[in-house]
């Protein structure tokens, strides 16, 4: 019992010590991530893929993905938010480990592994590193000398040296297995500078992205450069990536320094253009047509607003888009591309009973009657009750109604209770309302205006995308809302509204017989209350009976139904 005890004391001290170190090991680990694709098989120019060995538990702890506990988690977010271009290229996506490939130009350097395998008269199958004298060391070969040499060209090295020593029976093949692992320095205007892991195939991308990524308030994106002692190697314009898919593959090795330089001029961009960001350049001004080429402005842009950066008083110049060419900014300046061309037609649709064409392309500025007196009617046209449908207009009424529910929402939310049962009556009360909400938000309003009573109706000036509707007789009266059968009834000149309310069954339980509404077809309306006149095509709407325990609530609720009432010609039920 003693020994039994002790074991289970032993066993669980091991998987608690297990669980810490399991959970300490990313952060203890994580600079050391990009080492993981020295363990991929590689491919290149007539070489084969080998398959990458499977990564242990202990080796995917040890090298855990870029998320969002990362040290650099912050700069990530700091460089989605910024308006500097090309900042969002580093959010962690390059930072990722994977298979290494290499390219049939890749030079093989020390610390590189070669796959070899021999067979025939002689057997070898075996993975040979590249010594610190550049060579790799074959059983009955000897040393072959591999550094410096193209990968494309490995495979005609060792037959070369295979052939001075076998004449016949013996075959092989060589390819690389895995590329150097190296450290290198990145430093400059980078958000982290230090020493990351990688191999010596993986792109500077790859370790800016590690660093946190270039600062986009001090870092130049134009000029980055990667150095080996004091040689610069290489430089690297990251706009020729972002805007023409260009990069140069640079061929790292262990000490090399990717170096960020301050950044130099910029000019922000504003307005409608597909990179609205801040933009750097080199030269002391940059021309509007080059901006232009960067910023990519919309189809519609005809003019460009420049506030140049003068000091405490800053200047407003407006040039149109063509005489970009001769338009210089400078360092500070802001731009704002623009579109001021008026519209030179419009787009009107007639839809309903006639007998015209449906599709109306009218010059900017039209009036109404310039296009009724192309419309050729029908005998079953409804002339007078005319329909405008605009856009506008139905922006206007959704606007207003999202107003209005947003009130009743802060009236439903901050209603006070003076006892605990009336705080569960109102928690309740509160829950059907706000599903209500929920609903009527989801309400698309007509954007029907009033015109058939207009005296100046012929004068309404047309907008781009109006509808117009011309009603048929269909001699119907619609009655719907809270009724027990909502229905389409025959008109009767002889019914009153009550008659067709009582054809549609009656008033519900949840009806309020005072609150109807009548929705005549040239878009007017009458309150029940006031029996109106039934004419042909009208649409009775019976509105809900609200029971509420605020007065105000009460209010703004009947207020809304109503105007959703006029708006959408819909019943919403509470």
């Amino acid at each position: 019992m003693h020994r039994y005890f002790s074991f289970t004391v032993f066993a669980l001290l091991l998987a608690s010590t297990g669980a810490r170190a399991q959970v300490a090991a990313p952060q203890l680990q994580a600079p050391a991530q990009a080492a993981a694709p020295a363990i991929a098989m590689p491919q290149g120019a007539g070489s084969a893929v080998q398959p990458a060995a499977p990564a242990s538990p202990a080796t995917e702890a040890a090298v855990p993905d870029i998320n969002i506990q990362s040290p650099q988690a912050a700069d990530y977010s700091a460089n989605m938010k910024s308006n500097a271009f090309g900042a969002q290229l580093f959010t962690g996506s390059f930072a990722r480990a994977g298979a290494t490939r290499f390219n049939p130009d890749y030079l093989i350097a020390v610390g590189d592994r070669v796959q070899v395998r021999l067979w025939g008269g002689f057997a070898f199958d075996g993975v040979l590193p590249v010594d610190p004298q550049g060579n790799v060391f074959l059983p009955q070969i000897g040393p072959v000398r591999l550094a410096g040499v193209r990968n494309q060209d490995l495979q005609a090295v060792l037959d070369t040296a295979m052939r001075k020593v076998f004449r016949a029976n013996v075959f092989g093949y060589a390819s690389l297995a895995a590329a150097q692992p190296v450290r290198v320095f990145v430093g400059g205007y980078v958000a982290r500078p230090g020493l990351y892991d990688g191999t010596s195939m993986d792109s500077v991308l790859h370790y800016l992205d590690q660093a946190g990524g270039i600062d986009p308030e001090r870092g130049s994106f134009l000029d980055v450069q990667v150095k080996r002692g004091e040689q610069v190697r290489a430089h690297l314009n990251l706009y020729d990536f972002l805007l023409q898919g260009r990069i140069p593959q640079v061929q790292l090795a262990d000490g090399d320094v990717i170096f960020i330089v301050a950044r130099e001029n910029t000019v922000s961009v504003s307005g409608l253009a597909a990179n609205a960001r801040r933009f750097e350049f080199r030269t002391p001004s940059i021309s509007l047509s080059e901006l232009s080429r960067m910023a990519k402005p919309a189809a519609g842009v005809t003019h460009v607003r420049v506030v140049r950066n003068t000091g405490t008083v800053r200047n407003t110049e407006y040039y149109s888009l063509a005489d970009s060419d001769r338009i210089d900014v400078r360092n500070g300046d802001d731009v704002a591309f623009t579109a001021d061309k008026k519209q030179g037609t419009i787009t009107v649709r007639v839809e309903g009973e006639h007998q015209s064409a449906q599709e109306y392309v009218l010059p900017y500025g039209a009036r109404m009657g310039a296009l009724l007196g192309q419309i050729r009617y029908s005998e079953r046209s409804e002339v007078n009750s005319i329909q405008l449908y605009r856009l506008s207009v139905r922006e206007r009424q959704k606007t207003m109604l999202q107003t209005s529910l947003h009130s009743l929402e802060s009236s439903v939310l901050t209603a006070r209770s003076g006892t605990s049962d009336e705080a569960r009556l109102r928690k309740d009360e509160s829950e059907l309302i706000l599903q209500w909400v929920d609903r009527a938000k989801k309400v698309e309003p007509s954007g029907q205006v009033l015109i058939a009573r207009a005296a100046g109706r012929d004068e309404l000036l047309l907008e781009n995308g109006d509808i117009i509707t011309v009603p048929a007789r269909d001699g119907l009266v619609l009655v719907s809302g809270e009724v027990l059968f909502p229905n389409a009834i025959a008109y009767d000149k002889a019914l009153s509204l009550d008659d067709y309310i009582r054809r549609a069954g009656g008033y519900t339980q949840n009806a309020a017989g005072s609150r109807v509404v009548v929705a005549h077809r040239d878009g007017s309306y009458d309150d029940g209350a006031s029996a109106p006149a039934m004419q042909p095509g009208d649409q009775i709407l019976v509105l809900p009976k609200i029971d509420v325990k605020s007065r105000q609530i009460w209010k703004d609720l009947t207020q809304i139904i109503y105007q959703i009432a006029v708006s959408a010609r819909v019943v919403l039920t509470l």
